[in-house]
């Protein structure tokens, strides 16, 4: 079972649209409403997949409310914490080239309380969990350290811990060695606070978060595919992609797609690859269930291509 922590849940909106004009009327090819949130995604590319999942996150209001529905309609299991505020509704604008415009509302403000409620909630889910993937960004009223504090209490009732966040939360969170970590690019550069032009600089910032404590690093390099980096040494791995329609949760996906394959070594990170490149092949954050996955598509090596230069280099 795999456990998913998501701090900072939303009700997500997302409309394909041929482009975007600013100022114009915009009329929408598609919409969909899904529950968000990094480690709800998760939750529901586990659910896809056929394998159990619970979900631990708060809500609030009649936002939160509809989150908790579509979850329970797709299979999920939902441990709930209320809480004063509501829930946050983000929207996302998908245009016809791939091109992704996300709003991403703040959310509510988590009380004392409220935040230990949520821990205690997570130690109490954990029990039967061969995982827990903590995921996404902390709402107002949380520290950065709260991760750190999540990650230590699961190591203390011995659970494997996945850790996807950024910034000051997941500098404080390697302290207590989360047993893996999934920054894409842009977060993998700013962990280190340099510029990313190759893969082999990607590589490189990877080692450096191991350094500062993390068991493994796997990162999303978007079009040019995925990194597992572990004590092992550096795995690459690369999907082919036929035509991209949306990548909202794909990181998420890969996540789950590691996760569900073991967590650990080649086999996991080709499942990552095959789940990323399915869910992007996909419209909105609709998460892909096996029928979906190309496995054949799917190239994993430990010869990385360490000159291969970014198609987005990351500043």
């Amino acid at each position: 079972m795999i456990l998913t922590v998501t701090p900072n849940p939303s009700l997500d909106r997302t409309y394909e649209v041929p482009s975007l004009d600013r100022g114009e009327v915009i009329r929408a090819t598609g919409e969909r409403m899904d529950p968000g949130g990094k480690g709800v995604n998760v939750s529901r590319a586990v659910a896809a997949a056929g394998q159990r999942t619970v979900a631990v996150l708060p809500l609030g209001g009649a936002p939160g409310a509809l989150v908790a529905s579509l979850l329970d309609a797709q299979g999920i299991e939902v441990a709930p914490v209320p809480v004063a505020g509501a829930t946050r509704s983000n929207i996302a604008l998908a245009e016809a080239d791939g091109v992704l415009t996300k709003i991403n509302a703040p959310g509510p403000e988590l009380t004392a309380a409220e935040q230990e409620l949520l821990l205690e909630t997570v130690r109490q889910q954990s029990r039967d969990a061969d995982w827990i993937a903590c995921c996404g960004s902390l709402p107002r009223g949380l520290a950065p350290s709260w991760y750190a504090e999540l990650v230590a209490r699961a190591h203390a009732a011995g659970v494997r811990i996945a850790l996807d966040t950024s910034g000051p939360a997941l500098i404080e969170a390697l302290r207590e060695r989360p047993d893996v970590v999934k920054p894409n690019a842009e977060e993998l550069a700013e962990a280190v606070s340099r510029p990313l032009a190759t893969v082999g600089d990607a590589v490189k910032a990877a080692e450096e978060l191991r350094e500062l404590g993390a068991g493994a690093v796997l990162a999303s390099l978007g079009a040019d595919g995925q990194l597992l980096v572990d004590a092992s040494g550096a795995w690459y791995g690369s999907a082919r992609v036929d035509a991209v329609r949306s990548n909202v949760g794909a990181g998420d996906s890969s996540l789950a797609g590691f996760l569900i394959a073991g967590g650990h070594g080649p086999e996991a990170l080709a499942s990552a690859v095959a789940h990323g490149a399915a869910a992007v092949q996909l419209p909105g954050s609709v998460m892909p269930t096996p029928a979906d996955l190309d496995p054949s598509a799917v190239t994993v090596t430990p010869d990385v291509p360490v000159d291969l230069v970014l198609t987005e280099p990351v500043a």
